[in-house]
C-alpha cells in the first residue's frame, strides 16, 4: 500500500458512522451485509448510510455488489492488511522481536458473525 492510500483509508475511518459499519462488516466476514441490514443494525437512515458505504468503497476497505435490487457490502480483508501492513512497515526498527505481541496481533483469524467481540 502507497501512502496515498493509507491516507484515504484513514480519512475514510475517521468519522463515527463509517468506522462502525467498517467494524460491521468486518464482524460479518466473508457473508457481509446488504445495506439496508447495516442501515438498521446502526441506526441510520438508507441515504446517509449510502453516503457513508460510497466512502468506505472509494477508500478500497469495502467492496459492493449487487444483487437485483440489493446491494451486497464485505469489509475488503486485503486492504485492511494492507493498511495494518502500512502502519506496521517501520514497527520496532526492523527487529520484530522489540515488538513482543504487537505483530501476532495484527494476524486476523476469521470470525464468525455475531461473535464477541
Amino acid at each position: 500500500m502507497d501512502q496515498a492510500s493509507a491516507i484515504a483509508a484513514l480519512g475514510a475511518l475517521a468519522q463515527d458512522t463509517r468506522l462502525a459499519v467498517f467494524r460491521l462488516l468486518v464482524r460479518a466476514g466473508p457473508d457481509g451485509m446488504i445495506a439496508g441490514a447495516i442501515a438498521e443494525s446502526l441506526g441510520s437512515p438508507a441515504s446517509t448510510m449510502s453516503h457513508h458505504l460510497a466512502t468506505l468503497e472509494r477508500a478500497g476497505l469495502v467492496v459492493s455488489q449487487r444483487t437485483s435490487r440489493q446491494i451486497h457490502y464485505t469489509a475488503n480483508f486485503e486492504q485492511m492488511r494492507g493498511l495494518l501492513g502500512f502502519l506496521m512497515a517501520d514497527c520496532c526498527q526492523g527487529k520484530p522481536e522489540l515488538c513482543g505481541n504487537l505483530l501476532a496481533a495484527t494476524r486476523c483469524e476469521p470470525m464468525m458473525a455475531g461473535a464477541d467481540q
